[in-house]
């Protein structure tokens, strides 16, 4: 059986006790469309990076299980919403 952490334990809960709400047709069409603007990766680009930061970037995503790009995309864009926290 997959890992469940105490976040997605307390989801499970909270969906099978019934405190989740379909929302209505339109609400749902709004949600998809601003989904598809805000989350469609429609831009490339190049950067150049030493290889340390390279492979610790590629290190750091393979812990989180995801690809480093993705990676790198989440952090430009936590800096660009202000929520990028810079620990000491």
């Amino acid at each position: 059986m997959k890992y469940i952490d105490k976040e997605e334990k307390e989801l499970i809960e909270s969906f099978n006790s019934g405190e989740w709400n379909s929302v209505n047709a339109d609400t749902k069409k709004e949600y998809i469309v601003s989904a598809k603007e805000n989350f469609t990766k429609n831009k490339r680009i190049n950067i150049r990076l030493t290889t340390k930061d390279y492979i610790n970037i590629q290190a750091k995503a393979l812990e989180e299980g995801i690809p480093y790009q993705t990676l790198i995309s989440s952090i430009i864009h936590k800096y660009n919403s202000g929520k990028l926290i810079q620990t000491v």
